[in-house]
């Protein structure tokens, strides 16, 4: 494989663009999807570790990083639809999700239609299928996780992490948390993070990887072999050592050697 710079560039969605970086290159594309609060940075340290020949899109959902002023609405659905506008304009003949928790369940829902061109999905620290109890008082501390600074910073200590992260990647974090519009900070734990998207999932047909955190607060393995696994017939769980829910942050190199061999396998 050859290596191919990376470049920035925007994409028409709905409503207006969404900033993405993208580099060319061999075999299925990698399309990432970031968390609820993050941004396309959050795949940096992967991205990194990766085959420097490994095509990739790594772009800011809308409400998020450089997409921050693209208006809602911002549940599931019209992530999916940027997902696949983005997809269709690079005109990837074969590509693979690769979701990190809202992302992971945006990458589920999408994989569930069975797009064309599709040869895998991979998802890091997904959200399930269907919200496992998740009460209106979760709903509410969920809210509230990213108001301010100290805000961000709690919910790096309590819930994000196993303690992994550098004071660089902290500080991004942080960043990329207060940097999210207001409609878009509120939309996942009012709407997306309780949406029942599991009818859909049984009709995945490429293979699924999942990857858990031995430390995940937020989605941990048990969590994901319960109520993920048994809804997609093509799914296998990975566990990944040391880490919390920021695993692309935290341990990057494992979440790249799992991401290449299975891109390797297909």
């Amino acid at each position: 494989m050859t290596s191919q710079s990376v470049v920035g560039r925007f994409f028409d969605v709905r409503g207006g663009q969404v900033y993405a970086h993208v580099r060319d290159g061999d075999g299925p594309a990698l399309i990432f999807l970031h968390y609820w609060g993050g941004s396309r940075r959050t795949w940096i340290p992967v991205v990194r570790r990766l085959d420097p020949g490994q095509g990739f899109v790594a772009y800011d959902q809308r409400g998020w990083g450089d997409s921050a002023s693209v208006p809602g609405p911002f549940g599931l659905e019209q992530l999916a639809e940027d997902a696949e506008r983005i997809i269709d304009a690079l005109g990837h003949s074969r590509y693979v999700l690769v979701g990190h928790s809202m992302g992971g369940k945006v990458a589920q829902m999408l994989a569930a239609r069975k797009p064309a061109g599709l040869t895998g999905v991979v998802l890091v620290a997904p959200a399930p299928p269907a919200p496992i109890g998740v009460t209106q008082q979760l709903q509410r501390t969920v809210s509230h996780a990213y108001d301010d600074e100290e805000a961000v910073l709690r919910s790096i200590e309590l819930m994000l992490t196993h303690g992994g992260l550098t004071s660089e990647l902290r500080r991004q974090v942080v960043e990329d948390s207060l940097r999210g519009g207001e409609e878009a900070r509120l939309a996942w734990p009012s709407e997306g993070l309780v949406q029942d998207v599991s009818a859909g999932v049984a009709a995945i047909e490429v293979p699924v990887l999942v990857l858990a955190g031995s430390h995940d607060k937020v989605d941990p393995p048990a969590v994901l072999a319960d109520h993920l696994l048994p809804l997609i017939p093509t799914a296998s769980l990975t566990v990944l050592k040391d880490t919390g829910h920021l695993s692309p942050l935290e341990v990057p190199d494992q979440v790249a050697a799992h991401i290449g061999a299975f891109v390797a396998q297909l």
